[in-house]
């Protein structure tokens, strides 16, 4: 999910190891150590069928309809010798609806594939060998330095390092997550003030543990 501006493993001894129970180690700034953990990706996707689902499920989805799956019942029953009316008098209308629904819902999934492609395809700067390099915010990956601007959005869950204000803060949007729209304040730690510039961030190599993923947007 994304802000406005705002089995788990570890690698050791060039293995891989089991890490504790719900527990997560994330290597800052270390694509290589952090490949080997197989985190997922940064793209999302919000459609509900692609190429091959899209029949089956569409037609799941409608006669999960109690009219639909009513209709249904009585076009099979009028294809019988002893329906006193024509299947066709059934089976047409209950296929037009279907139909109908179908091509509907083919054309909200594309506009929801469509607004997946944009978001997955806005940029962010990244730091890569010692300079800023703008990528798709779905080629973003864990543990990545990002550089974000002001009254941009926010990519990912992000360990806030530092800011161009003087006493290292930063103030967030979340509004598109929790409905409020007051500016939140985020501080960060003194010893990493200065980690402004892509020399100076490129020093920063740590492990960081994190806790179990979780729906909840606040902590408990």
């Amino acid at each position: 999910m994304n802000q406005r501006v705002p089995s788990s493993r570890a690698v050791g001894l060039g293995r891989v190891k089991p890490q504790a129970p719900g527990n997560r180690n994330i290597f800052c700034n270390d694509r290589q150590a952090n490949l080997h953990l197989r985190f997922k990706g940064n793209s999302i996707s919000t459609t509900k069928y692609n190429f091959f689902t899209f029949l089956p499920k569409g037609l799941f989805e409608q006669f999960r309809r109690v009219a639909n799956l009513y209709f249904l019942t009585i076009s099979i029953f009028s294809t019988t010798p002893i329906s006193p009316v024509s299947p066709i008098t059934n089976v047409l209308p209950l296929s037009m609806v279907l139909l109908l629904s179908l091509i509907k819902e083919a054309f909200e999934d594309w506009k929801r594939f469509q607004n997946d492609m944009t978001i997955n395809n806005n940029v962010i700067d990244v730091l890569q060998d010692k300079e800023w390099v703008s990528i798709p915010w779905k080629k973003l990956q864990v543990g990545d330095i990002v550089k974000v601007k002001q009254d941009g959005f926010i990519p990912a869950d992000l360990l806030f390092l530092a800011s161009t204000n003087v006493d290292g803060v930063c103030y967030i949007e979340t509004a598109n997550l929790d409905g409020e729209t007051n500016l939140k304040i985020r501080k960060a730690l003194e010893k990493t003030w200065d980690y402004l510039t892509p020399e100076k961030a490129s020093e920063f190599k740590v492990t960081n543990l994190q806790d179990k993923l979780t729906r909840s947007l606040q902590d408990d």
